[in-house]
């Protein structure tokens, strides 16, 4: 009987930091002094030191320095909060070979101390055995796209804060224009002009019903009553400064958005085709792909199957129970890390609802059945699905199955089941038998 003996593979030089918001810990674990080994892996002593730094910038440069005196080869971070990203940054610049964790993995493995003061050093010891693995960190292009993306999503959520928040001033004032001008909402998230133009005039003082409906007959010629009498309320000059506040912060919340926009154009320019395809799936317009590919990135390595990327985004690979868990654990069951992408996924399903595709279908059966939440979270699940084979063959395109595919696929045992279940309404106990 032949015998082998696999030995595990350790990292010499290894450091793991635990990063707080103005201090850091950081383990190091290097071989310790005595005889090296004749097969040329590191020594079973090992020599253990931790230290405290600040997070300002002349102390981590200090850290850095350290770790390059001791010819530290690899760090890992534990990536519980974000402020691991400027020692990061600088670990990498300065050459380490920087990885990310999650240190919720290692704290159920055998051996770990009891006090939580040593779970840094617990760290290190399980990251230089290798048997911790280092979470995905796209490249610096993605890293921006995804900045970009997610601030504009966060300037585009404040925006809808502020309309509504302007809808619930004029209820207060018992102005219920928004409930019937139509373009109260405009294309990209403004106020329609007619809507704005009544606001500026309720702003300068203007109270007449009769002015006001003026300024929006032209849209609602056949409404000049109901608009008199929705504009007849109680606006004073305490509901005319919050308006004039909220528009204001609407107005540069526009601004803002615009110009992010144009930096993402420049920003998104190299995965243009990428995007262009993206934009063929129902309900994925340009601003949702920058944000998929920003979520997902770009490398399909990291995900060699659908259901790889269907558990890294959360989203349950089953049928329509999977989703059933979905919609019980909330926003499509995901962790904090890809609240983003179920966000996005989300909305696009939304979107796609309304439309007259395959995934629009979808939609709509399974919300007829089990309501919008199994159906969003079904509808983002094959917006995923489509992404991974969209990202892992250049050559792939959409196509739509279309509306009336399912009426298409023969469906035996639903037919059988209702036919049984008719005829067992009717009083008659059924037994069926194959035809051989």
């Amino acid at each position: 009987m032949e015998v082998t003996s696999d030995r595990q593979e350790i990292i010499a030089r290894i450091a793991a930091l635990d990063i707080g918001k103005s201090k850091l810990m950081c383990c190091v674990r290097v071989p310790g002094p005595g005889p090296a080994t004749t097969d040329g892996h590191p020594q079973t002593e090992r020599m253990q030191e931790v230290r405290r730094y600040s997070t300002s910038a002349s102390s981590l440069a200090g850290m850095v320095g350290w770790l390059a005196d001791l010819d530290v080869t690899r760090v890992v971070i534990d990536a519980g909060s974000d402020y691991w990203k400027p020692p990061f940054h600088l670990l990498e610049a300065a050459g380490f070979d920087v990885r990310l964790v999650d240190a919720r993995e290692v704290k159920h493995l055998p051996g770990r101390p009891p006090s939580d003061e040593l779970d840094l050093a617990w760290l290190c010891k399980v990251a230089e055995r290798q048997m911790i693995r280092p979470l995905a960190r796209p490249a610096r292009p993605i890293r921006i796209l995804r900045d970009l993306t997610r601030y504009r999503w966060g300037l585009v959520t404040a925006r809808k804060s502020e309309h509504h928040r302007a809808e619930r001033l004029l209820d207060d004032a018992e102005i219920t224009l928004p409930r019937l001008v139509l373009d109260s909402f405009g294309a990209r998230g403004s106020f329609g002009v007619a809507a704005r133009d009544v606001m500026n005039a309720l702003i300068a003082g203007q109270r007449d019903p009769r002015v006001l409906a003026d300024l929006v007959r032209s849209s609602l010629p056949k409404k000049t009553h109901d608009l008199q009498q929705a504009l007849t309320g109680r606006f004073d000059d305490h509901h005319a400064f919050l308006l004039a506040k909220i528009l204001a912060r609407i107005d540069g919340l526009s601004v803002d958005i615009a110009e992010v926009e144009a930096r993402l154009q420049v920003t998104a320019g190299p995965f243009a085709s990428v995007v262009r395809r993206f934009t063929e799936i129902p309900g994925v317009d340009t601003a949702s792909a920058q944000s998929l590919i920003a979520e997902i990135g770009l490398d399909p390595a990291r995900f060699p199957a659908p259901a790889d990327l269907l558990s890294w985004a959360s989203a349950p690979a089953g049928g329509d129970d999977s989703a059933d868990a979905a919609a019980k654990k909330g926003p499509r069951g995901t962790d904090e890390d890809n609240r983003h992408l179920a966000l996005l996924l989300d909305e696009i399903a939304l979107a796609g609802s309304g439309t007259h595709t395959f995934l629009g279908e979808r939609y709509r059966r399974i919300a007829h059945r089990r309501g919008p939440k199994h159906a969003t979270a079904a509808a983002g699940r094959s917006v995923l699905t489509i992404v991974w084979y969209l990202l892992n063959d250049d050559e792939a395109s959409v196509h739509d199955l279309g509306p009336g595919f399912y009426d298409t696929l023969p469906d035996t045992a639903r037919k059988t089941r209702d036919h049984v279940r008719e005829l067992q309404a009717l009083g008659y106990k059924v037994v069926l038998e194959p035809v051989v």
